[in-house]
Protein backbone atom coordinates (compact mmCIF):
# COMPACT_ATOMS: atom_id res chain seq x y z
CA UNK A 1 0.00 0.00 0.00
CA UNK A 2 1.41 3.39 -0.98
CA UNK A 3 2.20 6.16 1.47
CA UNK A 4 -0.43 8.39 -0.14
CA UNK A 5 -3.16 5.78 0.38
CA UNK A 6 -2.17 5.36 4.03
CA UNK A 7 -2.31 9.12 4.53
CA UNK A 8 -5.76 9.29 2.95
CA UNK A 9 -7.05 6.54 5.26
CA UNK A 10 -5.61 8.31 8.31
CA UNK A 11 -7.28 11.57 7.32
CA UNK A 12 -10.58 9.78 6.77
CA UNK A 13 -10.29 8.13 10.19
CA UNK A 14 -9.55 11.49 11.84
CA UNK A 15 -12.59 13.05 10.16
CA UNK A 16 -14.72 10.13 11.30
CA UNK A 17 -13.51 10.47 14.89
CA UNK A 18 -14.03 14.23 14.83
CA UNK A 19 -17.56 13.79 13.52
CA UNK A 20 -18.28 11.29 16.31
CA UNK A 21 -16.97 13.73 18.90
CA UNK A 22 -19.19 16.44 17.44
CA UNK A 23 -22.25 14.21 17.62
CA UNK A 24 -21.37 13.24 21.20
CA UNK A 25 -20.97 16.89 22.20
CA UNK A 26 -24.32 17.73 20.63
CA UNK A 27 -26.13 15.01 22.58
CA UNK A 28 -24.28 15.90 25.81
CA UNK A 29 -24.96 19.63 25.42
CA UNK A 30 -28.45 19.66 27.06
CA UNK A 31 -27.06 17.97 30.19
CA UNK A 32 -23.96 20.19 30.27
CA UNK A 33 -26.07 23.31 29.77
CA UNK A 34 -28.55 22.27 32.47
CA UNK A 35 -25.78 21.36 34.91
CA UNK A 36 -23.99 24.68 34.44
CA UNK A 37 -27.15 26.83 34.58
CA UNK A 38 -29.14 25.02 37.25
CA UNK A 39 -26.44 23.40 39.41
CA UNK A 40 -22.95 24.85 39.05
CA UNK A 41 -23.89 28.55 38.86
CA UNK A 42 -26.38 28.35 41.80
CA UNK A 43 -23.75 26.54 43.89
CA UNK A 44 -21.17 29.24 43.21
CA UNK A 45 -23.74 31.99 43.88
CA UNK A 46 -24.82 30.41 47.17
CA UNK A 47 -21.19 30.24 48.29
CA UNK A 48 -20.78 33.94 47.50
CA UNK A 49 -24.06 34.91 49.16
CA UNK A 50 -23.08 33.02 52.32
CA UNK A 51 -20.48 35.73 52.90
CA UNK A 52 -22.99 38.56 52.39
CA UNK A 53 -26.13 39.96 54.01
CA UNK A 54 -28.13 39.23 50.87
CA UNK A 55 -31.91 39.15 51.16
CA UNK A 56 -34.63 38.62 48.58
CA UNK A 57 -35.58 41.86 46.87
CA UNK A 58 -32.38 43.70 47.76
CA UNK A 59 -30.51 45.23 44.86
CA UNK A 60 -27.05 44.88 46.36
CA UNK A 61 -25.54 42.44 48.83
CA UNK A 62 -22.89 43.76 51.24
CA UNK A 63 -19.90 41.52 51.84
CA UNK A 64 -19.68 40.72 55.58
CA UNK A 65 -17.09 37.92 55.59
CA UNK A 66 -17.63 35.09 58.10
CA UNK A 67 -20.28 36.96 60.08
CA UNK A 68 -23.05 34.59 59.00
CA UNK A 69 -21.04 31.52 59.99
CA UNK A 70 -20.12 33.02 63.35
CA UNK A 71 -23.75 33.91 64.00
CA UNK A 72 -24.81 30.35 63.21
CA UNK A 73 -22.97 28.93 66.20
CA UNK A 74 -24.61 31.52 68.43
CA UNK A 75 -28.09 30.60 67.20
CA UNK A 76 -29.97 28.27 69.55
CA UNK A 77 -32.44 27.17 66.88
CA UNK A 78 -29.58 26.27 64.53
CA UNK A 79 -28.02 24.01 67.16
CA UNK A 80 -31.33 22.37 67.96
CA UNK A 81 -32.09 21.79 64.28
CA UNK A 82 -28.76 20.00 63.84
CA UNK A 83 -29.40 17.76 66.84
CA UNK A 84 -32.96 16.96 65.77
CA UNK A 85 -31.84 16.20 62.23
CA UNK A 86 -29.09 13.89 63.49
CA UNK A 87 -31.65 12.14 65.71
CA UNK A 88 -34.03 11.80 62.77
CA UNK A 89 -31.30 10.36 60.53
CA UNK A 90 -29.83 8.04 63.18
CA UNK A 91 -33.21 6.42 63.91
CA UNK A 92 -35.05 6.51 60.58
CA UNK A 93 -32.29 5.28 58.26
CA UNK A 94 -31.39 2.03 60.10
CA UNK A 95 -35.08 1.20 60.67
CA UNK A 96 -35.89 1.92 57.05
CA UNK A 97 -33.07 -0.27 55.73
CA UNK A 98 -33.85 -3.10 58.16
CA UNK A 99 -37.53 -3.10 57.20
CA UNK A 100 -36.70 -2.87 53.49
CA UNK A 101 -34.30 -5.82 53.76
CA UNK A 102 -36.85 -7.88 55.69
CA UNK A 103 -39.61 -7.29 53.13
CA UNK A 104 -37.20 -7.88 50.22
CA UNK A 105 -36.09 -11.16 51.79
CA UNK A 106 -39.71 -12.29 52.13
CA UNK A 107 -40.70 -11.21 48.63
CA UNK A 108 -37.81 -13.04 46.97
CA UNK A 109 -39.27 -16.35 48.13
CA UNK A 110 -41.09 -18.22 45.31
CA UNK A 111 -44.73 -17.25 45.91
CA UNK A 112 -47.71 -16.33 43.77
CA UNK A 113 -48.38 -12.70 42.83
CA UNK A 114 -44.95 -11.67 44.13
CA UNK A 115 -44.73 -8.99 41.42
CA UNK A 116 -47.98 -7.42 42.61
CA UNK A 117 -46.77 -7.42 46.20
CA UNK A 118 -43.51 -5.71 45.21
CA UNK A 119 -45.44 -3.04 43.32
CA UNK A 120 -47.74 -2.42 46.29
CA UNK A 121 -44.81 -2.11 48.68
CA UNK A 122 -43.08 0.31 46.29
CA UNK A 123 -46.06 2.68 46.05
CA UNK A 124 -45.28 4.52 49.36
CA UNK A 125 -41.89 5.55 47.97
CA UNK A 126 -43.60 7.11 44.97
CA UNK A 127 -46.15 9.15 46.93
CA UNK A 128 -44.61 9.27 50.41
CA UNK A 129 -43.02 12.70 50.05
CA UNK A 130 -46.14 14.40 48.71
CA UNK A 131 -48.12 17.07 50.50
CA UNK A 132 -51.34 15.01 50.31
CA UNK A 133 -49.77 12.02 52.07
CA UNK A 134 -48.23 14.29 54.71
CA UNK A 135 -51.70 15.68 55.45
CA UNK A 136 -53.09 12.16 55.73
CA UNK A 137 -50.25 11.21 58.07
CA UNK A 138 -51.02 14.26 60.18
CA UNK A 139 -54.60 13.10 60.58
CA UNK A 140 -53.51 9.58 61.52
CA UNK A 141 -51.62 10.94 64.55
CA UNK A 142 -54.17 13.62 65.46
CA UNK A 143 -56.00 13.60 68.80
CA UNK A 144 -58.92 11.80 67.16
CA UNK A 145 -56.82 9.96 64.61
CA UNK A 146 -56.43 6.28 63.90
CA UNK A 147 -53.49 5.64 66.23
CA UNK A 148 -55.19 7.21 69.23
CA UNK A 149 -58.35 5.27 68.39
CA UNK A 150 -56.35 2.06 68.50
CA UNK A 151 -54.84 3.06 71.84
CA UNK A 152 -58.22 3.81 73.40
CA UNK A 153 -59.57 0.60 71.90
CA UNK A 154 -57.14 -1.45 73.99
CA UNK A 155 -57.74 0.60 77.13
CA UNK A 156 -54.81 3.02 76.89
CA UNK A 157 -54.90 6.80 77.04
CA UNK A 158 -54.66 9.06 74.03
CA UNK A 159 -51.25 10.56 73.21
CA UNK A 160 -50.81 14.14 72.09
CA UNK A 161 -48.19 13.23 69.49
CA UNK A 162 -47.63 16.69 68.06
CA UNK A 163 -47.95 18.52 71.37
CA UNK A 164 -45.26 16.54 73.17
CA UNK A 165 -41.70 17.70 72.48
CA UNK A 166 -40.19 14.27 73.14
CA UNK A 167 -42.68 12.39 70.92
CA UNK A 168 -43.35 14.78 68.03
CA UNK A 169 -40.35 13.59 65.99
CA UNK A 170 -41.45 9.93 65.96
CA UNK A 171 -44.44 10.28 63.57
CA UNK A 172 -42.01 11.86 61.09
CA UNK A 173 -39.58 8.97 61.61
CA UNK A 174 -42.35 6.41 61.08
CA UNK A 175 -43.37 8.15 57.87
CA UNK A 176 -39.76 7.94 56.62
CA UNK A 177 -39.59 4.23 57.49
CA UNK A 178 -42.88 3.69 55.65
CA UNK A 179 -41.19 4.90 52.44
CA UNK A 180 -38.93 1.85 52.16
CA UNK A 181 -39.88 0.82 48.62
CA UNK A 182 -36.83 2.03 46.70
CA UNK A 183 -34.40 0.36 49.10
CA UNK A 184 -36.52 -2.81 49.02
CA UNK A 185 -36.30 -3.06 45.22
CA UNK A 186 -32.51 -2.69 45.33
CA UNK A 187 -32.20 -5.26 48.11
CA UNK A 188 -34.44 -7.67 46.18
CA UNK A 189 -32.21 -7.35 43.10
CA UNK A 190 -29.14 -8.00 45.24
CA UNK A 191 -30.67 -11.07 46.86
CA UNK A 192 -31.30 -12.60 43.44
CA UNK A 193 -27.63 -12.17 42.54
CA UNK A 194 -26.36 -14.29 45.44
CA UNK A 195 -25.26 -17.67 43.98
CA UNK A 196 -27.49 -20.49 45.28
CA UNK A 197 -24.38 -22.69 45.55
CA UNK A 198 -23.44 -20.76 48.70
CA UNK A 199 -26.64 -21.80 50.42
CA UNK A 200 -26.37 -25.38 49.18
CA UNK A 201 -22.86 -25.68 50.58
CA UNK A 202 -24.02 -24.20 53.89
CA UNK A 203 -26.88 -26.71 54.12
CA UNK A 204 -24.44 -29.56 53.55
CA UNK A 205 -22.36 -28.22 56.45
CA UNK A 206 -25.49 -28.19 58.63
CA UNK A 207 -26.11 -24.42 58.75
CA UNK A 208 -29.61 -23.32 59.78
CA UNK A 209 -31.63 -20.34 58.55
CA UNK A 210 -30.17 -17.62 60.83
CA UNK A 211 -26.64 -18.87 60.20
CA UNK A 212 -27.12 -18.69 56.43
CA UNK A 213 -28.61 -15.20 56.72
CA UNK A 214 -25.80 -13.75 58.85
CA UNK A 215 -22.93 -15.71 57.27
CA UNK A 216 -23.96 -15.60 53.61
CA UNK A 217 -26.81 -13.18 52.88
CA UNK A 218 -25.59 -10.15 54.82
CA UNK A 219 -21.93 -10.37 53.69
CA UNK A 220 -22.95 -10.79 50.05
CA UNK A 221 -25.39 -7.86 50.36
CA UNK A 222 -22.92 -5.59 52.16
CA UNK A 223 -22.01 -3.53 49.03
CA UNK A 224 -25.72 -2.92 48.41
CA UNK A 225 -26.25 -2.09 52.08
CA UNK A 226 -23.45 0.47 51.77
CA UNK A 227 -25.10 2.04 48.72
CA UNK A 228 -28.54 2.18 50.33
CA UNK A 229 -27.06 3.52 53.57
CA UNK A 230 -25.36 6.42 51.84
CA UNK A 231 -28.31 7.29 49.60
CA UNK A 232 -30.87 7.11 52.40
CA UNK A 233 -28.65 9.09 54.76
CA UNK A 234 -28.32 11.92 52.25
CA UNK A 235 -32.06 11.78 51.56
CA UNK A 236 -32.88 11.90 55.29
CA UNK A 237 -30.73 14.99 55.79
CA UNK A 238 -32.74 16.76 53.09
CA UNK A 239 -36.17 15.90 54.55
CA UNK A 240 -38.43 18.92 54.37
CA UNK A 241 -42.04 18.21 53.37
CA UNK A 242 -42.99 16.11 56.40
CA UNK A 243 -41.77 18.63 58.96
CA UNK A 244 -43.18 21.59 57.02
CA UNK A 245 -46.67 20.16 56.51
CA UNK A 246 -47.21 18.05 59.61
CA UNK A 247 -45.60 20.02 62.46
CA UNK A 248 -44.12 23.23 60.97
CA UNK A 249 -41.13 22.62 63.25
CA UNK A 250 -43.13 22.58 66.50
CA UNK A 251 -43.70 22.20 69.30
CA UNK A 252 -40.93 24.50 70.54
CA UNK A 253 -38.71 23.55 67.57
CA UNK A 254 -38.85 19.87 68.56
CA UNK A 255 -39.24 18.87 64.88
CA UNK A 256 -37.25 21.72 63.35
CA UNK A 257 -35.34 19.67 60.80
CA UNK A 258 -32.40 21.39 59.16
CA UNK A 259 -33.95 21.80 55.70
CA UNK A 260 -37.01 23.42 57.28
CA UNK A 261 -34.84 25.86 59.22
CA UNK A 262 -32.98 26.77 56.01
CA UNK A 263 -36.33 27.41 54.34
CA UNK A 264 -37.54 29.57 57.25
CA UNK A 265 -34.42 31.69 57.24
CA UNK A 266 -34.52 32.18 53.49
CA UNK A 267 -38.20 32.72 52.76
CA UNK A 268 -39.87 33.41 56.10
CA UNK A 269 -37.30 35.75 57.64
CA UNK A 270 -35.82 36.89 54.29
CA UNK A 271 -32.23 36.11 55.32
CA UNK A 272 -30.94 34.51 52.15
CA UNK A 273 -27.27 35.02 52.94
CA UNK A 274 -27.73 33.41 56.35
CA UNK A 275 -29.62 30.50 54.77
CA UNK A 276 -26.82 29.99 52.23
CA UNK A 277 -24.31 29.78 55.08
CA UNK A 278 -26.53 27.16 56.75
CA UNK A 279 -26.63 25.16 53.53
CA UNK A 280 -22.85 25.06 53.29
CA UNK A 281 -22.54 23.96 56.91
CA UNK A 282 -24.93 21.10 56.19
CA UNK A 283 -22.92 20.18 53.10
CA UNK A 284 -19.82 19.91 55.29
CA UNK A 285 -21.66 17.81 57.90
CA UNK A 286 -23.08 15.47 55.24
CA UNK A 287 -19.67 15.16 53.57
CA UNK A 288 -18.01 14.24 56.88
CA UNK A 289 -20.66 11.60 57.66
CA UNK A 290 -20.50 10.16 54.13
CA UNK A 291 -16.69 10.04 54.30
CA UNK A 292 -16.88 8.30 57.68
CA UNK A 293 -19.24 5.68 56.23
CA UNK A 294 -16.87 5.08 53.32
CA UNK A 295 -13.83 4.84 55.61
CA UNK A 296 -15.51 2.36 57.95
CA UNK A 297 -16.99 0.32 55.10
CA UNK A 298 -13.71 -1.55 54.64
CA UNK A 299 -14.39 -3.19 58.01
CA UNK A 300 -17.78 -4.65 57.09
CA UNK A 301 -18.26 -4.54 53.31
CA UNK A 302 -17.45 -7.90 51.71
CA UNK A 303 -16.08 -8.19 48.19
CA UNK A 304 -15.34 -11.43 46.35
CA UNK A 305 -12.09 -9.89 45.15
CA UNK A 306 -10.88 -9.41 48.74
CA UNK A 307 -8.11 -11.76 49.77
CA UNK A 308 -9.04 -14.24 52.49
Amino acid sequence: MSTAAVAVKKNSFRKFMNSNNTVGHVFAFPFIFGFICFSLIPIIMSLYYSFTDFSLGSKQAEFIGFANFIKLFQDEVFGKSILKTLQYVAISVPLKLAFALLVAFVLTRPTRMVTLYRSLYYVPSLVGGSVAVALVWKQLFARRGLFNSLLTGVGLQKINWFGNESLAIYPLILMAVWQFGSSMIIFAAGLKEIPPEYYEAAEIDGANGPAKFFRITLPCLSPIILYNLIMQTISAFMTFTQAFIITAGGPNNATMLYALEVYNQAFKYNKMGYACAMSWIMLIVMSIITLAIFKTSRLWVFSESDEG
